[in-house]
């Protein structure tokens, strides 16, 4: 394990290299994780200024994904093993200390299915753009196509038809939706870009998720703990998007589930509202982990 205090290093993994990044060293402990399955942390970047605040901000790449190491073994793919690698990330981050716990989008999902196993480690969680069934997500992002121009929908169809998903036209297609509710900025950031990249590049995305955000064909295709998490009892927060891919609707199946958790739903924003509403997002952020 390398080490690189208040910087970045690679922790050692079930045998992998797994790369972190470190921001801070406040008493407090936010241990973040990234989307996809298959993105990198770089897309998360914006939480790094909640160190300002006295929050010790940890950033990695999942097993397989941005900087870190694969197991040769695919079987491994699996939200069971993610769940027991966030865990020994934790423990090698943080010793025995309880942490706060972030996911986004399927990291949400993520921190979801770790809380069910081990909240006794953790202080509180944030689900931002989580979900808690994927079938139900498949559902609503499929519902959300349903509204894209016609011209869109029929070239979509047209090459699915065909399996052509990396055909320019369809990535076009594709690129109408993500700009309605992945990321609605005109420029999209470096460090978005970066994490995106990293999915196209690496396994883990194809083989988990699909080809895209709203084709959802792998591994994770019929997870769904939405009956089991209503044993989750920290101080949960869940954000979401007006207009996101991971719909409020599925925010509100999670709040509903988990008791006295709050759900707040950014206006004019999609799925990545760190970007989109840094301002508002980062404050609820640190007025929720001060106050948890």
């Amino acid at each position: 394990m390398i080490v690189m205090q208040g910087k970045e290093g690679y922790f050692d993994i079930n045998g992998l290299k797994i790369y972190y990044k470190r921001v801070g060293d406040g008493e407090k402990k936010l241990l973040t994780l990234h989307g996809g399955p298959g993105m990198s942390h770089d897309y998360l970047l914006p939480l790094a200024k909640l160190a300002d605040y006295g929050i010790t901000v940890l950033f990695y790449d999942q097993f397989g994904c941005g900087r870190s190491e694969e197991p040769s073994d695919i079987s491994k793919f699996t939200v069971d093993y993610a769940v027991e690698e966030v865990e020994k990330v934790r423990q090698a981050a943080f010793g025995s200390e309880k942490v706060y716990l972030y996911g986004s989008s399927y990291g949400g999902m993520l921190a979801l299915a770790y809380s069910l196993k081990y909240q006794n480690n953790l202080r509180a969680l944030i689900v931002s753009g989580g979900l808690s069934s994927v079938p139900l997500t498949i559902r609503e992002m499929l519902r959300l196509r349903s509204k894209l121009p016609r011209s869109v929908q029929e070239t979509l169809k047209r090459y699915e038809e065909k399996g052509e998903y990396n055909n320019p036209e369809y990535q076009k297609a594709v690129d109408v939706f993500y700009r309605r509710h992945l990321l609605r900025l005109k420029s999209w950031p470096d460090d978005v870009m970066r994490s995106l990249n990293y999915a196209a590049e690496r396994k883990v995305y194809s083989i988990m998720n699909g080809p895209n955000e709203f084709t959802i064909t792998g591994t994770i295709k019929d997870f769904d703990i939405t009956d089991k998490i209503n044993t989750i009892k920290v101080p949960t927060l869940i954000t979401v998007g007006e207009y996101d891919e991971v719909t409020p609707k599925v925010a509100m199946v999670i709040h509903k589930e988990i008791k006295q958790s709050r759900l707040k739903v950014f206006k004019g924003a999609s799925h990545l509202t760190m970007w989109e509403k840094p301002k508002a997002y980062l404050n609820l952020l640190k007025e929720f982990i001060l106050k948890n």
